[in-house]
């Protein structure tokens, strides 16, 4: 199934070409939801969690007591809760618990650190909510894995209880985009260039260092981050952003585990009903969610 599922991937993205334009390619990527069903299944409930519009998904039989905190991807341009619905509602549903799907402002019109202070006024509803910090677990792809990362160290240095655990999916966690896998891995990606990110960390920054450590937190001070878990693909750019990311947060003594997935491209995941290898990232992270919420 590997090669078959990650073939009908790539032909399917060499048949939707990404626009310029910001406002298509943000068309683009929402017309997701039309493809990527959520299940019937899954309640989904408008909410608005600390002033940031979000929905509150809710699989069958999920606990009452725990909650992930979803942040989607997109450059922190493009990406919101109709494109990204169903990769949150998978993820809660493996891991039997709801999620918060967090549609954070977006760069140009709200540039950095916007999309942070959203991210961190949404993991605080959901603790004024009555859900235990313990009991949270933040995960997010591409620029979301990067904010999940900013997210905690906004919440550890603004004093707040931290939650169980990050789970960052294809991280993208340096806007300088510098890494060597930009070059050794450019003819494999069939979706993210150095260019194309470049020009969303101009957006998103707004005249920032591109070393800021909340909009780039591989130049952060990781220590004392709860345990992270990082899945990035073999065949993508951000391949080194994911493992720096894990080199640095084990040196500064955060437990952290990171897979690099044979064959896979960026944040595969989102191709859910397409490629059998989504389905078992998804399921390997409701484990882990699991694990650190103590209900393994």
């Amino acid at each position: 199934m590997t090669a078959r599922g990650i073939k009908v991937v790539r032909e399917h993205l060499a048949k939707h070409p990404a626009p310029a334009d910001v406002a298509a390619r943000r068309e683009q990527y929402d017309r997701a939801e039309r493809v990527f069903k959520t299940p019937a299944d899954v309640r989904v409930e408008a909410v608005q969690a600390g002033g940031v519009s979000s929905e509150w998904l809710v699989p069958p039989g999920a606990r009452t007591d725990a909650a992930v905190l979803y942040l989607h991807g997109g450059g922190y341009v493009i990406g919101s809760t109709r494109s990204h619905r169903h990769v949150a509602a998978a993820i809660a549903a493996a891991a039997g618990i709801s999620a918060l799907l967090a549609d954070y402002r977006l760069a140009p019109e709200h540039p950095y650190p916007a999309a942070v202070d959203d991210a961190v006024s949404a993991y605080v509803w959901l603790l004024r909510r009555g859900i235990a910090p313990g009991r949270i677990v933040i995960a997010g792809d591409s620029a979301g894995g990067g904010l999940t990362v900013a997210t905690l160290l906004a919440i550890r240095d603004r004093g707040r209880p931290l939650p169980a655990a990050g789970v960052c999916i294809s991280p993208w966690v340096d806007l300088t985009c510098s890494a060597a896998s930009y070059t050794t891995r450019a003819e494999a990606d069939p979706m993210v260039t150095r260019d194309g990110v470049a020009e969303m960390a101009r957006l998103y920054l707004a005249g920032a260092s591109a070393k800021t450590p909340l909009a780039s937190p591989l130049h952060a001070d990781l220590k004392g981050l709860p345990p992270l878990l990082i899945q990035v693909g073999s065949d993508e750019v951000l391949l080194d952003d994911a493992t720096q990311l894990a080199a640095a947060a084990k040196a500064a003594g955060v437990a952290a585990e990171v897979e690099v997935w044979p064959e896979m491209i960026h944040v595969w995941h989102w191709f859910l009903p397409m490629l059998d290898e989504a389905e078992r990232a998804i399921d390997v992270i409701g484990r882990f969610v699991r694990r650190v919420h103590g209900a393994a």
